[in-house]
């Protein structure tokens, strides 16, 4: 259940918000979004996904960048929903990522749930703080900043 300041966004509004299609699209849904604070998106974790095909043979682990990644975009709803840039043309870039620590092997199977707060919040550049759990265990975490910006070719 979700109060006036609190929502859930399907696959649709997804995207609508972010540019990203298979097989770059790392967020399934939004279980919360919060504007101006968070988001809480999951990405189901499946072994039809390419990358485990060589990541790795024997022993499938998504790789560590696509798990920031998935960050990146529940951060990208969050921001493109907190500004009111859905279907501007908008695009979240991102410019830095710190402290980036993977804390536990995310398998085939699970449901990543993804966290992500602003830090920081101006008019073109956001910085965002995530972490991705696998139940109540932390599997990775990660501080990013993002810019948003017209996309290339875009009359702006």
């Amino acid at each position: 259940m979700t109060d006036a300041a609190t929502r859930q966004i399907d696959i649709a509004g997804i995207m609508a918000a972010l540019p990203h299609r298979y097989p770059m699209l790392l967020v399934d849904r939004v279980e919360r979004l919060e504007l101006d604070r968070s988001i809480t998106a999951i990405k189901a974790v499946t072994i039809n996904e390419g990358f485990f095909q060589g990541h790795f043979p024997g022993r499938p682990i998504m790789p560590g960048v696509l798990i920031v990644e998935a960050l990146a975009q529940a951060a990208g709803v969050l921001a493109v929903e907190t500004l009111g840039l859905a279907g501007s043309g908008k695009l979240v870039y991102f410019m830095a990522i710190d402290e980036a620590k993977f804390r536990k092997p995310v398998e085939p199977g699970v449901l990543l749930r993804l966290e992500v707060e602003f830090v920081q919040k101006r008019s073109r550049v956001c910085k965002f703080a995530g972490r991705a759990f696998v139940g109540d265990e932390l599997a990775a975490e990660a501080n990013f900043t993002a810019m948003i910006a017209d996309a290339p070719g875009a009359a702006g």
